[in-house]
């Protein structure tokens, strides 16, 4: 009977192989949560809403990382260099754009709105399971080249 059972029924895969905790899969869904509706909220409408003369390319972009972070929500573990993009353009944005502006005190008009929601991207950084990106993204050997 537990043959059977076995057969019919296989043990359900843990995706991370015990290298990150169910918690640690679950707050990076979190944040992929908050990419779905907060990118949602503000660029699908834009999309599906705009001027035939907009050129579009950063509603585009940013479309593509919404429609990822659905599959984010599924495969957390799969889709992380989603989230490291996220935190790489963020940090780049901020040292080289918002630290500089804001040290100098010139802003320009969106500084505001921009800051806010590009700091709010400092929490990437800490859902990150950076042990897990060292041992899969950088230890382990890449694609043969021929």
């Amino acid at each position: 009977m537990a043959t059977i059972a076995a057969s019919v029924f296989p043990p359900a895969e843990d995706t991370t192989d015990g290298e990150v905790s169910l918690l640690r899969v679950y707050v990076l869904r979190a944040m992929y949560l908050v990419l779905v509706v907060g990118l949602g909220a503000m660029i699908v409408p834009d999309i599906l809403s705009h001027r035939l003369i907009d050129r579009g390319v950063i509603a585009s972009l940013l479309g593509a990382v919404w429609l990822l972070a659905f599959l984010g929500l599924r495969y957390p573990l799969t889709m992380l260099p989603l989230l490291m993009f996220e935190f790489a353009w963020k940090a780049i944005w901020m040292i080289a754009y918002g630290l500089p502006q804001w040290s100098a005190g010139q802003f320009p008009p969106t500084f505001a709105d921009d800051f806010f929601s590009i700091a709010l991207g400092a929490v990437v950084p800490l859902v990150i399971p950076w042990s897990y990106v060292w041992r899969h993204y950088v230890k382990r050997p890449g694609a043969r080249w021929r």
